[in-house]
């Protein structure tokens, strides 16, 4: 298992060359393609008369300058990777870019996305929204981080079918680390059993020829999330990776990391779940 593709989406109205460099280095890093991506859509069109007309020419209008903007991205797009020329490769949309990238993807074994959403659903990715559609290995990037080693890793495991799928995707990575950590937060009540899990995890990931170690918390008073970033930081891992189960566990696992700027999410989307 390895990556052969990696897709990064690029924000129409965003200067974001860290994270373009960070994907390129990635891609060269497994010799693989990098794919950059952007998408806008028209916004809705506006009522010209009393009986609702519209005004076809300025949506035509509308989606030229939207072509223009996107090809203009495209230019700065490969001026700024760093992956090989011949294996990058530029896709743009008029359409909404969470669409675009959900439709997209199926290109890649891995996507990487902002952190931070932007303007509107129009013109740009709310990484929440796009990770709980793509069904893609998704590496969620905080702001102005440059670089991804990988080389101490955190594996914050709970026995869901979301974080057995972010372990699996993982693998390529984790072949690469020196350090890898899993770690548990749990109520005393659940000790025992999460000490079984967890040693189930490192044996797994033994077979796969990586070697872990693993760590049981106890559950603070804080979310579970907040704890789960926090041990990262304490170990001095360049890389989370995590299960992501829905729209508020993923803010506060992806929002809580700007705190530490080396920190870098994966979260893992093959099977959904939503839940408070």
């Amino acid at each position: 298992m390895s990556l052969t593709s990696l897709m990064v989406y690029v924000n129409a109205y965003e200067a974001e060359s860290e994270r373009i460099g960070l994907a390129g280095a990635l891609a060269d890093r497994f010799d693989a393609a990098l794919i950059g991506l952007s998408a806008m859509a028209v916004r809705p069109p506006a009522v010209v008369d009393d009986v609702g007309g519209v005004d076809g020419m300025l949506m035509l209008s509308e989606i030229e300058d939207i072509k223009a903007k996107l090809a203009e991205r495209g230019s700065w797009f490969r001026s700024v990777a760093a992956s090989d020329r011949r294996r990058l490769e530029w896709r743009q949309a008029v359409d909404l870019p969470i669409d675009a990238l959900a439709r997209e993807c199926r290109s890649a074994d891995l996507v990487a996305i902002g952190q931070e959403a932007g303007r509107d659903m129009y013109s740009t990715l709310n990484p929440s929204g796009a990770i709980l559609k793509v069904g893609r290995p998704t590496l969620v990037v905080p702001p102005k981080i440059k670089s991804l080693s990988a080389e101490r890793v955190v594996v914050g495991w709970k026995d869901t079918r979301e974080a057995r799928r972010a372990v699996h995707d993982a693998l390529p990575l984790l072949r690469k680390a020196a350090c890898v950590l899993v770690v548990e937060i749990c109520e005393p009540s659940e000790k025992r059993a999460a000490e079984e899990e967890v040693r189930d995890v490192v044996r797994y990931l033994d077979r796969h020829q990586v070697r872990a170690d693993s760590r049981l918390l106890p559950l603070e008073e804080e979310s579970g999330a907040k704890q789960l970033v926090r041990a990262a930081q304490d170990e001095g891992a360049d890389l989370l990776v995590a299960g992501a189960y829905g729209h508020s566990r993923l803010g506060e696992n992806a929002g809580a990391s700007h705190r530490g700027p080396n920190l870098l999410p994966v979260l893992s989307l093959a099977a959904l779940r939503r839940c408070a």
